[in-house]
C-alpha cells in the first residue's frame, strides 16, 4: 500500500483535522480498500482538495489502488476549473459535498463530507508509471501539469524522513494546502514515518491554529507564512512542544532568516531552511540546523537520496568547491516530466532523474548552497545585467517591506507597498545596481497579490 500505510500500527493515530476528527492508520487502510470498489483502477479522478480529513482519504485511497489524481484548490476559479476539465476530461471527481450541487454529476459514493462524482467522461490512456499529476508552482489554473511517478513520491518521502530523523512520534502541523507540493511532502513524509498529522486549513489568525500549534512538535511554512508570524511575535510565544520549525517555497529576507536562527537557537528548538521544486516531488536541499546562524539564507546541501552541482555559464558542471552558475539536482524524486494536453499523460520519464533547476546558485568553500537568482528573472538594460530576485531582496533588507520586480530590456519596474518609497527607491537602485535612474520605474501598489503558497501572481 503507499507509503507502507497497512504495515502501520492499525491504532495508531495518523491525521486530526479541523474538525478534531482523528483516524488512524487502520481507518485509512480501510478507507483505501473501500474506495477501490467504486471506481476503476487507472482512472482519472480531479481531486478538490481542502486541507481535512475528507480530502486526505481521496489522495491516499487513489495512490494505493493505481488511480490517478490531479489535484487542485476547492477554491479554483470557475473559469480555470472550467479549462482544465475541457483538456483532461477526467473520469471522476472526489470533491466537498458542498460541491455536489453545482457540478451536478452522478454520485457515487460518499464519506467525511466528500462526493464520488462520475462524470460520464471516456477512459484516459495513461503512462502505467504515472500516479499523480500537480499544477506547475502552485498555481490552480495553468495547463502546465507536472507528471509524478509512485516512485518520485515515496522517493521523497523518504529523503526527507531521514533528513529530519522521523521516528514515527512526530506531531506535524500541515498548513500548506494540499495542491501545493510542499503541502503534500509534509504529509507524505510524516505518514510514511508513522507520525501524526495535524491537518488545517485555517488561517494563521485564526485562534484554532494556535490551539493546534500548541500540540506540534513541527511546523513547516513558507515566507509568507513566517511573514505572518513574525508580526504576531511568533518567537515570543510559548510553544514547549515545538522542537522544529522549517521553511520551503520561496526565499526568506536576510532578516527573517536570522531572525528565526536565533529564536531557534535560544529557545532549543532547530531552524531547518529547506529547497525545492514541484519537479522534484518538493524537497531537494537543505540547510542543517546546526548551520543556521553561520549561513544565513543558504539552502545548504542535497537531502539524503539526492546530489547537487554547478553547470557555469561555459557549461563545466562541478559538484565540489566554490562555484556560481545553474544548479543540477539528481535523485529518484525527479518527476517524469510535464503535461500539456491529455495526450501528454502517456508520456513516459523524460527526466532520468536529472533536472535543471533554472537557478543560479553560488556553492561555497564549505559546500553549502546559496541561490542568487532565476535563470529567467533577469534583465538585460543597456547591457547591464539586472537579477530581479537580488533587488527584490536589497529592497525588503533595506525597507522591510514587500515588493515585487519585473521590466524589459530598456526599464526596471518595481511595485512597492509604501507609497513613500516611490521618490526613494530609484536613487537606492542606482547606488546599488548602477542602474541609471531613468531606466528605473517605482510603482505604488495596495497589495502585492500572491497563491495560497505565497508566489506571486497577476502582478
Amino acid at each position: 500500500m503507499f507509503l507502507d500505510l497497512d504495515k502501520k500500527p492499525k491504532d495508531k493515530i495518523a491525521v486530526i483535522d479541523d474538525s478534531g476528527e482523528q483516524l488512524t492508520y487502520g481507518d485509512l487502510c480501510d478507507f483505501s480498500e473501500e474506495f477501490k470498489k467504486h471506481l476503476p483502477k487507472r482512472s482519472l479522478i480531479f481531486l478538490m482538495a481542502e486541507n481535512c480529513n475528507g480530502s486526505l482519504l481521496g489522495y491516499l485511497g487513489s495512490l494505493s489502488n493505481g488511480i490517478v489524481p490531479l489535484i487542485l484548490s476547492a477554491k479554483t476559479e470557475e473559469s480555470l476549473f472550467a479549462a482544465l476539465y475541457n483538456l483532461y476530461q477526467p473520469e471522476y471527481l472526489w470533491a466537498p459535498d458542498g460541491m455536489v450541487e453545482k457540478l451536478s454529476y452522478e454520485k457515487v459514493f460518499s464519506s467525511h463530507g466528500y462526493s464520488l462524482l462520475k462524470t460520464g467522461n471516456a477512459p484516459v490512456a495513461m503512462h502505467p508509471d504515472l500516479a499523480l499529476l500537480l499544477p506547475t508552482s502552485g498555481s490552480t489554473g495553468s495547463p502546465k501539469l507536472v507528471r509524478h511517478s509512485l516512485h518520485n513520491i515515496e522517493a521523497n518521502a523518504d529523503n526527507v524522513r531521514r533528513m529530519f530523523q522521523m521516528d514515527g512520534t512526530e506531531k506535524a502541523m500541515a498548513i500548506l494546502p494540499m495542491h501545493y507540493t510542499m503541502g503534500l511532502s509534509v504529509i507524505a513524509s510524516h505518514l510514511l514515518a508513522g507520525a501524526t498529522l495535524l491537518l488545517s486549513g485555517r488561517s494563521l489568525l485564526d485562534r484554532g491554529f494556535w490551539t493546534m500549534l500548541k500540540e506540534a512538535t513541527s511546523f513547516t511554512g513558507v515566507p509568507y507564512s513566517y511573514e505572518l508570524l513574525m508580526k504576531m511575535r511568533f518567537t515570543r510565544m510559548d510553544l514547549p512542544n515545538l522542537q522544529i520549525i522549517t521553511q520551503g517555497g520561496g526565499k526568506l529576507t536576510d532578516e527573517m532568516f536570522k531572525a528565526l536562527a536565533q529564536y531557534a537557537h535560544d529557545k532549543g528548538k532547530k531552524f531547518i531552511a529547506t529547497y525545492g521544486q514541484s519537479e522534484c516531488t518538493a524537497r531537494m536541499a537543505y540547510l542543517p540546523a546546526e548551520l543556521a546562524l553561520e549561513k544565513t539564507c543558504s539552502i545548504g546541501i542535497a537531502e539524503p537520496g539526492g546530489q547537487l552541482s554547478i553547470v557555469d555559464e561555459n557549461g563545466n558542471e562541478t559538484f565540489e568547491g566554490e562555484a556560481t552558475g545553474e544548479m543540477v539536482y539528481r535523485g529518484e524524486n525527479v518527476t517524469m516530466g510535464y503535461a500539456n494536453s491529455r495526450e501528454d499523460l502517456l508520456k513516459g520519464d523524460e527526466n532520468h532523474g536529472v533536472m535543471h533547476t533554472g537557478d543560479l546558485a553560488h556553492r561555497d568553500a564549505d559546500g553549502c548552497y546559496f541561490i542568487v537568482g532565476r535563470l529567467k528573472r533577469f534583465l538585460k538594460i543597456f547591457g547591464l545585467r539586472i537579477g530581479l530576485d537580488e533587488v527584490e531582496n536589497l529592497i525588503k533588507s533595506e525597507y522591510k517591506v514587500d515588493c515585487y520586480c519585473k521590466g524589459n530590456d530598456e526599464k526596471l519596474i518595481v511595485l512597492v507597498t509604501k507609497p513613500e518609497l516611490v521618490d526613494v527607491l530609484p536613487a537606492f537602485i542606482e547606488e546599488k545596481t548602477h542602474l541609471f535612474h531613468k531606466n528605473i520605474e517605482i510603482q505604488f501598489v495596495d497589495a502585492i497579490l500572491r497563491n495560497e503558497a505565497g508566489k506571486v501572481i497577476n502582478q
